[in-house]
C-alpha cells in the first residue's frame, strides 16, 4: 500500500468519524427538549407535574386524621422591580380545599409584567398537590406602585405518600417577555 492511499484511507475514516460525530450531536440536541421536559416533571421544576383541575374533579372526602404542612416561598429573579411575598406556612388535611394569596408589590414607576413558575419540594408530592385557582396560570400585569393580592386555591391529594408530611410550594416571579418585547415594538413603530 503506498503512502498516498494509505493517508486517503485515514482522511476518509476520519471524515466517516466526524460526521458520525456531527449526526450524534444533532440528535442529542433533538432529543434534549423532550429529556428535559420529562426531567422537569419527575422534579417538580418550572410547574412540570404540577397538577391542574376543576373544583369538581378535584372533589374527594377530607382526610381529617392526617395533617399535611405546606410551606410557601417565592422570589423574584432579575429584571422584575417586584417586591413579592409569600403566604404563612399553613397545615392542611389531604382533601380540604384551601385559599391562600401571596402579596405583589410594583416597586417602579411604570407598568410591569410578570409570569410566575411553580415547583414543588419533596418530588413525589408534585403530582399530589391539586390547583384549581392560581395566579400563575396567566401572566400579572401591576400599574405603577401597584400592590396586588393575588389567589392559590388548592388541595393536597387524599393519595399523598403518607411520609410526606411538609411540601413546600415554591414561585419564581420572571418578567413577562413577550409582552415587554411587544410594548417595546410598539412604541419604537410610533416614534419613527
Amino acid at each position: 500500500m503506498t503512502e498516498n492511499s494509505q493517508t486517503e484511507s485515514q482522511n476518509r475514516f476520519t471524515s466517516l468519524w466526524l460526521t458520525l460525530v456531527v449526526v450524534g450531536m444533532f440528535g442529542f440536541g433533538y432529543a434534549l427538549i423532550p429529556l428535559y421536559e420529562v426531567f422537569c416533571e419527575i422534579a417538580g421544576i418550572n410547574g412540570k407535574g404540577i397538577q391542574v383541575v376543576s373544583e369538581t374533579e378535584s372533589r374527594q372526602a377530607v382526610d381529617e386524621k392526617r395533617v399535611v404542612k405546606v410551606e410557601f416561598t417565592g422570589a423574584v429573579m432579575g429584571g422584575l422591580p417586584w417586591e413579592f411575598e409569600p403566604a404563612k406556612t399553613i397545615e392542611v388535611h389531604p382533601g380540604e380545599s384551601v385559599r391562600i394569596t401571596y402579596l405583589a408589590r410594583n416597586l417602579s414607576s411604570s407598568e410591569v409584567t410578570g409570569q410566575a413558575v411553580p415547583s414543588i419540594v419533596p418530588n413525589r408530592a408534585t403530582r399530589h398537590f391539586l390547583k384549581t385557582e392560581c395566579f400563575c396560570f396567566n401572566n400579572q400585569k401591576l400599574m405603577p406602585g401597584e400592590e396586588k393580592e393575588m389567589p392559590l386555591v388548592f388541595k393536597v391529594d387524599n393519595d399523598l405518600p403518607s411520609t410526606v408530611k411538609t411540601i413546600t410550594l415554591s414561585y419564581a416571579f420572571f418578567p413577562a417577555t413577550g409582552e415587554q418585547t411587544a410594548a417595546v415594538e410598539s412604541a419604537t413603530d410610533t416614534r419613527g
